[in-house]
């Protein structure tokens, strides 16, 4: 997987700038966006007991709008507007949106650790 595999789920560009291009302070940014990912996913599963899916689409609007995946976060805020007290909206939307974005990442980080292999340090 490499750039060329991107969807456009995540802007990476806003990413860079907001991280002042420093790249390991956007590796780390999106491993943890990562990490949080298994849980959030999780909590959206349909059978999920409770009410654990409101958290998890509030938390993951905010975390993809800070990453630059904008299609994400105004699939969350759906979710979000769509809910009642009774049962949850589809959340269809939110898990595919979720996927899209991992991709994304994994192809973005396959990118920078070939570029790394082939940029000299320094």
């Amino acid at each position: 997987m490499a750039r060329r595999d991107l969807t456009g789920a995540v802007d990476f560009r806003y990413l860079e700038d907001y991280a002042g291009g420093d790249l390991a302070v956007v590796e780390e940014v999106l491993g943890l966006f990562r990490e949080q990912a298994d849980m959030w996913l999780k909590l959206l599963e349909s059978n999920a007991p409770g009410q654990g899916w409101r958290d998890a689409v509030h938390t993951l609007k905010g975390s993809a709008r800070g990453i630059g995946a904008n299609a994400l976060g105004q699939a969350c805020e759906a979710a979000e507007r769509a809910a009642d007290a009774t049962r949850p909206p589809s959340l269809e939307r939110v898990r595919d949106g979720l996927n899209l974005v991992l991709a994304d990442i994994a192809a973005y980080t396959h990118e920078l650790a070939l570029r790394s292999l082939k940029t000299p340090p320094g």
